[in-house]
């Protein structure tokens, strides 16, 4: 039986899952958090096979809290889930760890491919998102700028274009408000803009926010 922690704050989401892995045989849900703290805690107190983690927790970033779960649990796999599109965020997800990154809007088969599959070792990338990439290695497809930054500069462009202020995004990060200067000056710089405004319409028209 495949153990799997589902890591989403809405429980709308949270129980369709269920429903969809309650059809199968072999998949059982053996956890649920609301929260990337709840899922790094209980992912250590417990044991599972596969987590289904949400790419925007409300206490942090999923891509940070796989990151944590990573280094206490390496051959634990994580299947990240997001509404945003899978190009968007998925080689970012795969670096940090991620054995596969997966759609919301994807099919109920689809999810339970993924999981099996993932379970078993194996990295999951859907049909579309594996041509994107083969197109990419070709060399005539130009990279948007943001596959440029770090992670902390990625975070931070989505919280500033979410209309936090630098002090919500420090406190939030865990971060100084002098470093998330930094790295706000830092993304000024590498996306060649001008201010707040400017950093927001980027991240709208590629759309890397909600």
């Amino acid at each position: 039986m495949i153990r799997v922690l589902i890591a989403d704050d809405h429980a709308i989401v949270r129980h369709g899952l269920k429903q969809i892995l309650a059809e199968t045989d072999d998949l059982v849900v053996a956890g649920e958090a609301e929260t990337g703290f709840q899922a790094i805690k209980m992912a250590r107190q417990d044991t599972f096979d596969v987590i289904l983690l949400d790419i925007s927790l409300p206490d942090r970033n999923g891509i940070e809290v796989l990151s944590q779960i990573k280094k206490t649990h390496p051959k634990l796999a994580v299947l990240m889930l997001s509404m945003h599109a899978e190009h968007e965020f998925a080689i970012r997800a795969l670096k940090a760890g991620a054995s596969g990154y997966l759609n919301k809007q994807s099919a109920p088969v689809q999810l339970v491919t993924a999981i099996r599959q993932v379970a078993a070792g194996r990295k999951y990338i859907s049909a579309a998102l594996a041509e994107e990439l083969a197109n990419s290695l070709g060399g005539d497809t130009e990279q948007p700028l943001h596959e440029m930054l770090s992670d902390r500069e990625f975070q931070t462009l989505r919280l500033i274009a979410s209309g936090k202020s630098l002090s919500a995004i420090s406190e939030e990060l865990s971060l100084s408000p002098k470093t998330v200067s930094v790295y706000r000056a830092r993304l000024l710089e590498k996306l060649d803009l001008r201010n707040n405004s400017d950093l927001t319409r980027y991240a709208i028209k590629n759309k890397l926010v909600e």
